[in-house]
């Protein structure tokens, strides 16, 4: 099988493992097994699947466990920390199992399922869907044009029912599929699998497709089945993770390096490339085609906050600021700290010979409520958020207090609001504040659009020396030829 993943356990199996077992070795490969089901279960960010774009930061807050299917990756089901069960997406063959063939862009819930604690997930190329929950029971839905749901027929599964023959008194702990047919394993290592088997992928011994679970025997009498994976028409026993919807394969080493090779990203990658991912899942929602996941994941919600996402949230805080500035009659609360590290204008004010540095709130009356709280946000955020207009007036602040990182965002910004009706207000602002490169674009504009801005109001309020200057550049450009 071309298209596998493979982690560090798997380096630990030698010929021994094919020797019946004893009860000491059975015991130490029951734990063995449940290493490998915690590990399976590791945190993922599903914000790296273009599908889960549908859905919004709520519902991505509350999802614990996820898994993208589907031909285009078009189908997901997600459990959330309540234990709830929701799909959405194309519904291909019923795939999601709503009990009817609508596609869905809002997630649906799946009654019949919440509650049930999902354990393990694994879906087909029809596509069908098999799971299990942590009390062992079998679920499964979607194609069954092969038996490939184990329930006896081929009629499609248009919602979730348990798989009920030779299971019943089994408890399942992790469940497999491939193109056509799928496997569970039992806790006590015993192996079934059902469904198409033109290639034998089922394992009885012939090619005669199986409607029902058989448990697996040839070849594995006495032994006990750690882990299961499937190809498109092939299976695998011990061997834990397999993925057969995309031509990428994947590899974690002892030492944690994760190796990726085959089809990426449409381009054939000969030999094991090391890559920077921590996990081999990330190898494939970067880089496989489609972005499908191969198992279901835990989804990692990230409670930490950088010291700039710190700053940002402690901006104009009452709870923790030492200081206020009032501008127009309103209070806007700061940390003195930050301003003193951020900005050299404060540095210099909050010295122990300034009356500033013994007051509690700062009175500002040179400039807006808007502008000088827009400038304060800056120094706790990096960015800036006005309308051009008012950009004028933050120009004119980072002018004054040689913030200069500050005066070409405001530039930028300028720039990007421009128009007609604003123009040769603009060319003032950028005039007044020697902002010679702003200069430069808001003349082009207003000589570009000449016709439109010496209509507007503040062509003719614009004072005569600047008007002056401006005619007699825009004459030297040929602006009046016509």
């Amino acid at each position: 099988m071309s298209n596998k993943t493979t982690d560090k356990f798997s380096a630990s199996l030698t010929p021994e493992s094919t020797k019946p077992i004893s009860e000491a070795s059975a015991f130490t490969t029951l734990l063995r097994r449940r290493n490998i089901m915690t590990h399976s279960s590791i945190m993922v960010d599903v914000g790296k699947w273009p599908i889960f774009t549908l859905l919004s930061p709520q519902e991505i807050a509350s999802i614990r466990k996820a898994c993208v299917f589907g031909t285009s990756a078009n189908e997901a089901i997600y459990i959330t920390h309540n234990d709830e069960v929701f799909v959405f997406g194309l519904n291909c063959s019923n795939c999601l199992g709503t009990g009817d063939n609508q596609s869905t862009i809002v997630p649906k819930k799946l009654e019949a399922l919440c509650g049930k604690k999902i354990s393990s997930l694994s879906y087909g190329s029809g596509p069908h869907v098999v799971l299990c929950t942590e009390d062992g029971e079998v679920y499964a839905w979607g194609h069954n044009g092969y038996s490939q749901l184990g329930n006896g027929t081929t009629n499609q599964g248009i919602t979730p029912l348990q798989v009920c023959t030779n299971l019943l008194v089994k408890k399942v702990v992790e469940v497999a599929c491939g193109s056509h047919h799928s496997m569970a394993l039992s806790f006590d290592g015993d192996l079934y699998a059902w469904g198409y088997n033109n290639c034998g992928q089922v394992g009885s011994g012939s090619t005669a497709n199986q409607p029902t679970p058989r448990r697996v025997s040839n070849c594995l009498q006495c032994k006990m089945v750690v882990g299961i994976a499937c190809g498109q028409t092939s299976s695998m026993a011990v061997v834990n993770n397999a993925c057969h919807s995309a031509h990428t394969s994947a590899a974690k080493t002892q030492s944690g390096q994760v190796y990726m090779w085959g089809q990426c990203r449409g381009q054939s990658v000969i030999f094991p490339h090391l890559t920077h991912f921590a996990c081999t899942d990330d190898v494939f929602a970067c880089f496989a085609t489609p972005a499908v996941m191969w198992r279901l994941l835990s989804v990692e919600h990230e409670d930490f906050l950088t010291v700039a996402e710190s700053l940002k949230k402690e901006f104009d805080s009452v709870e923790t600021s030492d200081l206020k500035f009032r501008v127009d009659g309103k209070y806007i609360h700061v940390h003195k700290a930050v301003l003193k590290i951020r900005c050299e204008h404060f540095r210099t004010m909050f010295q122990s010979y300034w009356n500033e540095d013994m007051k509690e709130v700062i009175e500002i009356d040179q400039f807006s409520y808007p502008v000088y709280r827009a400038f304060l946000e800056y120094l706790y955020t990096d960015s800036v958020d006005l309308p051009p207009e008012d950009a004028i007036g933050l120009l004119d602040l980072a002018t004054s207090y040689c913030e200069n990182r500050l005066k070409k965002l405001c530039q930028h910004i300028i720039k990007r609001g421009i128009t007609v009706e604003n123009a040769f207000s603009l060319l003032s602002a950028a005039v007044r504040y020697d902002a010679e490169d702003l200069e430069e674009f808001c003349f082009k504009f207003c000589v570009n659009h000449l016709t439109e801005v010496t209509q507007t109001t503040a062509f003719w309020q614009m004072d005569g020396p600047l008007l002056k200057e401006f005619i007699a550049k825009a004459s030297k450009c040929g602006a009046f030829k016509n």
